[in-house]
């Protein structure tokens, strides 16, 4: 994949009505560079966890799938979400490219919602072009349902213990 041509089609793209953080609003320009280095830098992982869409707390501001700004930078918003699943990737020792169903953020600046199946149709190519020759893990039922990877549980809400029991089916070579 060419990580460039992929975020400049990827912040081209009007996903129904998300909003897309790498075209629109405040470091756009440094959400792309971000997500471009990040890709680069996962251009030979095998593994892929596949979440639902991006959140308000996280790749909205960070440009990054499960990664806060807070985690890039040290300051700005913390999510618990991006911290579980990192924190956990670290404990176990996975190497994984972490992306989202729908790539762009569907709620508000301060909201997450659901997106609708239009958005989830409208970003299958970015999915499918990411997931080229990767082992998928569906974070949450919405992505395993578009993806038919097999299914860990989504950490939020209480689910951190079972995510990480979960990921350990996948761990080959990572520590419990």
């Amino acid at each position: 994949m060419d990580a460039g041509r992929f975020v400049t089609r990827l912040a081209a793209a009007r996903i129904g009505r998300t909003f897309n953080f790498y075209c629109d609003g405040r470091g756009a320009a440094l959400r792309r560079v971000s997500l471009q280095a990040y890709l680069r830098a996962h251009d030979e992982t095998e593994l892929l966890l596949v979440g639902e869409a991006a959140g308000y707390r996280g790749a909205r501001i960070s440009g990054i799938p499960f990664t806060s700004e807070r985690q890039l930078s040290g300051s700005g918003p913390a999510e618990a979400t991006a911290t579980i699943v990192r924190r956990t990737l670290a404990e176990l020792g996975l190497d994984a490219l972490c992306w989202n169903v729908v790539p762009t953020h569907p709620g508000t600046r301060t909201s997450n919602r659901r997106p609708s199946r239009c958005e989830v149709d409208a970003s299958l190519s970015f999915l499918h072009e990411v997931a080229e020759n990767r082992r998928v893990v569906a974070v949450g039922r919405l992505a395993a349902a578009v993806t038919g990877a097999p299914y860990v549980r989504h950490p939020s809400h209480g689910g951190a213990a079972e995510f990480r029991a979960g990921l350990l089916r996948f761990a080959v070579g990572g520590r419990p």
